[in-house]
């Protein structure tokens, strides 16, 4: 790693270093993860900070992304003769801005606004070129493997990596006290609980968020942090579930905030807020925990 990152990026093992955000990887930056094999290099989700910073430091092969959010997809233009790989399930999130909309499932001003940002904030370019991989597809860099782990949920695609020497990459898994997201069209909240189940049995020495968190040393640190991540579902659910306690409709589940302050701008807030709510209101009608009145209008039973 040469001088461009100095104090910012921190190496983990001799083949792993970590480029280090600005605000520790605070949106619209993120942490983004640097493996040097003896034959191949690669970066997974180069984020803004790498743009700013021009490069990561070395050469790279391949940009490997998570997911497809314009975040962790920012220098996916910067390194044009790298080959960029993403999830097969969020693949046209990375070929196109097209298919970036269709993840986020914006329309009308929303739409146009999220272009103009993608394209000037986030350096959005598009990579036709770019391939799929599906769960256990392992990048051979000479001498190492970096295993895609799929853990849907936050999008269709979302994946982590496995990668030697004791480093497991969680991507939007940021273990922060706000809790999972799942906002947009393409989030499942189920998916998201079991992949939770899933990574909280994953054995690392260092577990890297690209947000916030950063690199988290130790296994039982981990736990105490997943845990308390996993326990914002049902927290939600509940807080949910008291509130239909008498008839209300989705608008006023999204005018409630389950997920936001109200201090976070409607335009944003409220689309999130009205996926979220729609996803526990399908879990409360499928346990049986509270039915559709006959004005449309939701009530526990």
């Amino acid at each position: 790693m040469n001088d461009i990152w100095g104090a910012s990026a921190r190496r983990l093992t001799d083949a792993v270093s970590v480029l280090v955000g600005d605000g520790n990887g605070g949106y619209p930056s993120g942490n983004s993860v640097v493996v040097q094999g003896r034959t191949e290099t690669v970066i997974i989700d180069p984020s803004v900070t790498v743009v700013a910073n021009g490069g990561a430091g070395v050469p790279v092969d391949a940009v490997l992304n998570s997911h497809g959010h314009e975040d962790h997809m920012a220098g996916n233009g910067l390194f044009a003769d790298a080959r960029v790989h993403i999830h097969d399930a969020d693949l046209l999130a990375a070929q196109s801005m097209d298919g970036l909309m269709a993840v986020y499932g914006f329309e009308g001003q929303a739409e146009a606004d999220a272009r103009e940002t993608f394209a000037t904030e986030f350096h959005y370019t598009d990579r036709p070129d770019a391939t799929g991989f599906a769960d256990g597809h392992v990048f051979d860099l000479g001498g190492i493997g970096v295993e895609a782990v799929h853990l849907p949920g936050h999008t269709r695609g979302h994946s982590g990596f496995r990668i030697p020497g004791g480093v497991f990459f969680l991507s939007d898994i940021d273990l922060t006290g706000f809790g999972p997201y799942y906002g947009d069209v393409w989030s499942d909240l189920d998916d998201f609980e079991a992949s939770l189940h899933t990574v909280r049995d994953e054995e690392a020495a260092f577990y890297v968020t690209f947000h916030q968190k950063g690199i988290i040393e130790g296994r039982a640190t981990f736990l105490e942090m997943i845990d308390g991540y996993l326990a914002v579902i049902p927290r939600r659910h509940a807080a949910m579930l008291e509130f239909v306690a008498e008839p209300r409709s989705l608008e006023d589940l999204v005018a409630h905030r389950f997920m936001y302050r109200a201090h976070i701008p409607a335009d944003f807030a409220d689309r999130a807020e009205r996926r979220c709510a729609e996803l526990h209101l399908q879990r409360m009608i499928a346990r049986g925990e509270a039915e559709i009145t006959d004005d449309g209008r939701y009530l526990a039973t």
